[in-house]
C-alpha cells in the first residue's frame, strides 16, 4: 500500500475483553483517517479492516484467530431454496437507499432493538441520544457511507448501514423492529445488500467477521461462495485470500 495514501492517518491500538467469546482478551488496531480515499479504504478492507463511525479497526489478537475476515464473491452468489423463501416473505417491503440521516423514528427503533437484545442475548443496554446516533452512523460516512431503510405501509421497521466503493461493499450495522422477526429481516437485509452490489457491478461484499458455528456470527457462511483472509497482514503486507471450501 502506498505510504503517501495514508499520511493523514493516525494509528493506535487497544486491549479489552472479547465481545464474542467469554474469557478471551482482544487487541484491536485502530485508525483515524482524514478524508479517507476509496482506494485506501478498499486496501484496508482487503487486509481485514472495517469502519464504524469515524474509526477504522481490525483485530490482531495475539492468542486467537477465531474472528475471520470473509468476503462474498458477488457475481457468483446464488440463492439457496431457503434464501428464496426469505425473499418471498418480504415482497411487500419498501426499500430505500440514500445518505445516512437522523430522525426520531430511527433513534426510537434503535433503542427498542437494543432493549430487546439486552433481554434476548444479554447485550449491554445503553440508551443513545441524537449526538450518539450522529457519532455512530452519520459522522464519518464521508462519500461512501450509505443507509438502507426498510418500510411496511410507510412504517420504518429496519435500518442498515453500508459503505459502497467502486469495487467493494462493506456491511456496517443493522437494527430492526422485533415485532417483524418473522420476516427474517437480518437475512433479508444481507440479500438486499448483495442485490444492490450486483446491480452496481461490485466485485466483493464484506459482511464482517465470521466465527464458525457462533450464535451471532456463524450465519454469514450461508451466503456462498465466499473467500477467507488466511493471514493478518500489516499495512504494507500482501493479503492472502482463499476460496472457502467446507
Amino acid at each position: 500500500m502506498d505510504r503517501v495514501s495514508y499520511r493523514h492517518a493516525m494509528f493506535y491500538y487497544s486491549y479489552g475483553d472479547c465481545a464474542y467469546i467469554d474469557g478471551y482478551g482482544t487487541k484491536f488496531n485502530y485508525a483515524s483517517i482524514e478524508s479517507c480515499s476509496n482506494e485506501f479504504y478498499n486496501a484496508l478492507l482487503e487486509r481485514g479492516w472495517r469502519r464504524f463511525g469515524e474509526v477504522f479497526f481490525a483485530p490482531f489478537c495475539p492468542y486467537c484467530d477465531k474472528c475471520i475476515s470473509i468476503r462474498q464473491i458477488v457475481e457468483e452468489f446464488r440463492l439457496s431454496d431457503n434464501l428464496k423463501k426469505v425473499i418471498r416473505k418480504n415482497r411487500e417491503l419498501k426499500v430505500s437507499l440514500g445518505n445516512p440521516t437522523y430522525s426520531v423514528e430511527k433513534i426510537e427503533l434503535y433503542n427498542k432493538y437494543h432493549s430487546i437484545m439486552n433481554i434476548k442475548k444479554g447485550w449491554e443496554y445503553n440508551k443513545i441520544d441524537k449526538d450518539k446516533y450522529y457519532y455512530m452512523f452519520i459522522d464519518g460516512a464521508m462519500n461512501f457511507g450509505k443507509e438502507i431503510s426498510y418500510y411496511i405501509n410507510d412504517k420504518l421497521i429496519g435500518v442498515a448501514f453500508v459503505d459502497i466503493l467502486p469495487k467493494a461493499m462493506s456491511s456496517i450495522y443493522f437494527f430492526y423492529d422485533h415485532n417483524y422477526s418473522y420476516l427474517s429481516l437480518g437475512t433479508f437485509s444481507i440479500l438486499k445488500q448483495l442485490e444492490i452490489a450486483k446491480m452496481l457491478n461490485i466485485t466483493y461484499f464484506y459482511p464482517g467477521y465470521w466465527i464458525k458455528n457462533h450464535h451471532s456470527l456463524g450465519y454469514k457462511e450461508r451466503f456462498k461462495p465466499f473467500e477467507v483472509l488466511i493471514n493478518r497482514p500489516e499495512i504494507y503486507e500482501h493479503p492472502l485470500w482463499k476460496l472457502y471450501e467446507k
